[in-house]
This record gives structure tokens, sequence and C-alpha cells, in this order.
């Protein structure tokens, strides 16, 4: 399989992306690539974008964010997953920060992975989009289209990235979430996938998920 022609195809079909992956692109940000990724999980982007607006309305910063009040917080992000949750969270990591790191987010994944609700996903993604490191984020679009290829074999988002760390170029590392997102909620979704119109499908061998 040519994942150069794959990744090139994907480029080149320009799909549109939705305004919280712009949004999060455009942070190159530690921070902000963390907070955002945290009110998304469980969230789908049309929710998750205004309620970042929101949220980084009431501060930007790490040391702006600890001194927020809980209550106000969660108003401001919800209807977000857990959004009471999620706000104790963004307060807490962000006096952790602030307090015990010296006002940096870490740049390793074992160090991120250690924050609250913080796992490889979230971690990975911070690596990519906010040191310009090479990560690979791995969510359910990234999971399911890369078996869907047959490019992969695996059984979880974390066995993906795993066996991705092995075979994809790390020259498409920190992009591949992106694009992979994006082809995912246009085209290749989890039902009935819109083969007619993809511009990989010469290249998928359609194994069912």
């Amino acid at each position: 399989m040519d994942i150069d022609k794959i990744v090139k195809s994907l480029k080149d079909a320009k799909q549109p992306r939705s305004e919280f992956v712009k949004l999060m692109d455009s942070f190159k940000n530690p921070y902000l690539v963390l907070i955002g990724c945290i009110l998304s999980l469980r969230t789908n982007d049309k929710t998750t974008y205004p309620a970042t607006l929101r949220m980084l309305e009431l501060a930007k910063t790490p040391q702006e964010m600890m001194k927020v009040e809980p209550e106000k917080l969660a108003k401001a992000i919800y209807p977000v997953g857990f959004y009471e949750n999620k706000a104790g969270q963004i307060i807490e990591l962000s006096r952790i920060i602030v307090e015990e790191l010296d006002g940096k987010v870490p740049d390793e994944i074992e160090d991120l992975c250690k924050f609250k609700g913080v796992g490889r996903k979230t971690a990975n993604l911070v690596l990519a989009i906010g040191y310009n490191k090479p990560a690979i984020c791995v969510d359910v679009h990234v999971h399911r289209i890369f078996n869907r290829l047959g490019y992969i074999k695996t059984k979880s988002p974390e066995e993906t990235e795993f066996a991705l760390r092995e075979k994809l170029p790390e020259k498409y590392w920190i992009d591949i979430n992106t694009l992979l997102v994006t082809h995912g909620q246009n085209v290749c979704k989890p039902i009935k996938p819109d083969c007619l119109n993809c511009p990989i499908e010469k290249y998928c061998k359609k194994v069912l998920n």
C-alpha cells in the first residue's frame, strides 16, 4: 500500500475541516491545545468549538485559568460532556502547571499522562500541534480508517498508535490526525462511508471494523 499516494490524495482533496479542528491547528500553543483537547473528549466538534471560544474569553494562560471559579468555567463550557468535571480538571491542571512545573506544559507523553484525565491521545496531540514534535494522535477516526484501509490490523486506538509508530513514516506523524479526522467526518464515516466520493477509495481494502 502506497502511503505516500494516500496522504497526497487526502491533502489534494482539500476536504472541509470543522471549525474546531481549524481552531486547534491554529493554536500552536501546548497549553491551549491541552485544554481544548480536554473539552473535546466525548463531545462532538460542533459543541466543542463554541465552548472553547467561551472558555478562552475567561482565560488563555494557566496563570489566568487557575484563578477562575469552577462554577463560572463550568457554565461557560456547558454543554460539553462532563462539563463540571472538566472545569475542575482544567483549573487543577492549570494550578499544577503554574505551581509545580514553572508554568511550562510538559513535552513528554509520560509526563502529560500524569495529569488527571489526560491519556495518550491528548498527550500526542499536545506534542504534535503544541510543540511540533513527531507524535501520532490516534482517535476513533484514525483507528477506524487505517484499519478499514487494511494498512494495519489493530483492536484499539492505543494498539493503532504503536502499530503506526512502527509503520507510518515519521514525516506524516504530525499531520495524519487532522487529515484522517477531516476525512472521517466528511467521507469515511463509521456507518455508510461515502466510497463513491472517496479520494483514496482505490487504495482501500474495505476491511469491516
